[in-house]
């Protein structure tokens, strides 16, 4: 079970000034644990421990950052059940799901404990020409300073990872605003980080009301943003002033079933629907829009159908449950008013479509209208669309019609096909042979137009926490 309450964390250390903000579960709607809300002076102070911060960080030396790495690594085996019947609790993520994000956040910190001795720089040629004889140049990569990362509900741990695990590995502190609807993973990790040597001031991680959150954004101190969310992102980049952005925002991630594909069917199913209802759709990768081949669209459809009857719905915490609930009623009320839209626009439903306070069944649809909702923006939730296409360039151009490019998955054995699709699919990612939810943590991963701007992926996103700086070295 969840603690009765849990503090946030101010300069590295735990604060209970209140318990104000209720976490419910998500299963029963009931209040599970109450978190500590820091208010604006709590943020004020963060921040201004975060800059005091900047310079010790930047001198503490890389084996020291991944010491810190490591112990919370060996912490998060130790206390893996526990940040798994968090997120169940609390996100209402099915137990498995649940399992499969605490193995992330291990993955995620271990890749970053590795890479935190390994930021190199160059030595330079600088000698292009006779006036630059006996010049040299030498290249190092510093920290960047304070960075503010705010995180959303759908992964409380391993979103929160991505941010977390590379300033720790670059030398930049940071302050964290977690989702108040999924806030205890967050601070956990707080918990943990608390027991390490970090200098004061290295990391904060304050739940609190949106009305407070301005200075995440705004506060000139704070030298990175790093935002996972909705289009709201674009919003707040405008607000960011001189500081470095990176946004993450989310698709309507397809996939492509090729001609080729009919020996291997059940495969391509049993993918499909794991990428369109995994942790109920509450993913920026889900499987949204399913383009199959008109050869082998009937037998696809049926298939897919059939299997997305006989998903198990019911409580997170039973290891046979599949589907679980949406983080709240409004998502499900949302959907099932996009669901309508699409029906009245000409749509069929195949199946689903019903909803009970939070929890909207698996649904499948098809002939959905390109302008329709449920097709042009991100769903986040169990639905999908069904359609046909009659050769792959159009398939691929039926993807690229869309504002978003987060990822795609392409289904085919034929080679040429896989990298046209590399080539000309308008996404951060392709996924060849496999469904565009799949992400490993070491990987470069972002999108593109409406899906944000720059990359996640520990290396990756170390390389934004730093920068280059030159010395250039003249001999005699």
């Amino acid at each position: 079970m969840l603690a009765k309450t849990y503090p946030y964390y101010l300069a590295n250390r735990a604060r209970s000034p209140n318990a104000a903000l209720d976490v419910r579960d998500k299963h029963s709607g009931r209040v599970a644990t109450r978190v500590a809300l820091a208010d604006a002076k709590a943020i004020e102070r963060a921040i201004a421990a975060a800059a005091d911060a900047a310079a010790p960080m930047r001198k503490l030396p890389p084996y020291a950052r991944q010491a810190v790495l490591e112990h919370c690594v060996a912490r998060f085996r130790e206390r893996h059940d526990e940040l798994a019947l968090a997120l169940c609790i609390e996100a209402g993520k099915p137990i498995r799901d649940a399992e499969g994000e605490v193995t992330r956040l291990i993955d995620t910190f271990k890749v970053a404990a590795e890479e935190a001795v390994r930021i190199d720089g160059e030595v330079m040629n600088l000698e292009i020409s006779a006036r630059a004889a006996g010049y040299r140049g030498f290249v190092q990569r510093v920290p960047i300073g304070p960075c503010s990362f705010i995180t959303p509900f759908n992964f409380p741990l391993n979103l929160v990872a991505h941010k977390v695990a590379p300033a720790i590995a670059a030398g930049c502190p940071f302050v964290l605003k977690p989702s108040e609807k999924t806030p205890v993973g967050a601070l956990i990790i707080g918990e943990i980080l608390a027991e390490t040597d970090l200098p004061k001031g290295a990391f904060s991680i304050l739940p609190c009301r949106i009305e407070d959150a301005g200075p995440f954004v705004s506060d000139e101190r704070l030298k990175l943003l790093s935002f996972t969310g909705g289009q709201v992102g674009w919003e707040l980049k405008a607000k960011a002033g001189r500081k470095k952005v990176v946004l993450e925002l989310g698709g309507n991630a397809a996939a492509i079933v090729d001609a080729d594909q009919r020996a291997s069917l059940d495969r391509v199913v049993e993918r499909l629907i794991f990428g369109a209802y995994y942790q109920s759709g509450q993913s920026c990768i889900k499987v949204q829009r399913i383009f199959a081949h008109e050869s082998l669209y009937a037998e696809l459809r049926k298939r897919f159908v059939a299997a997305t009857k006989r998903l198990k719905v019911g409580d997170p915490k039973r290891r046979d449950t599949f589907l679980g609930p949406l983080i709240d009623e409004a998502s499900a009320k949302r959907l099932e008013e996009w669901i309508g839209e699409a029906r009245k626009a000409g749509a069929k439903l195949l199946c689903g479509g019903r909803r009970e306070s939070n929890r909207l069944e698996a649904s499948v649809l098809e002939n959905v209208p390109r302008e329709a909702r449920l097709n042009a923006l991100e769903a986040f939730g169990p639905v999908v669309t069904l359609a046909p296409f009659a050769d792959f360039d159009e398939a691929l151009a039926r993807v690229n019609d869309s504002d978003y490019g987060l990822q795609a998955g392409v289904f085919t054995h034929d080679l040429a096909h896989a990298m046209r699709a590399w080539d000309e699919l308008e996404t951060g990612g392709v996924v060849v042979n496999d469904v565009p939810s799949f992400r490993v943590d070491n990987m470069p991963y972002g999108g593109v137009k409406r899906s944000g701007l720059g990359r996640e992926g520990v290396r990756y996103a170390m390389e934004d926490m730093t920068e280059r700086r030159l010395m250039v070295l003249r001999e005699g």
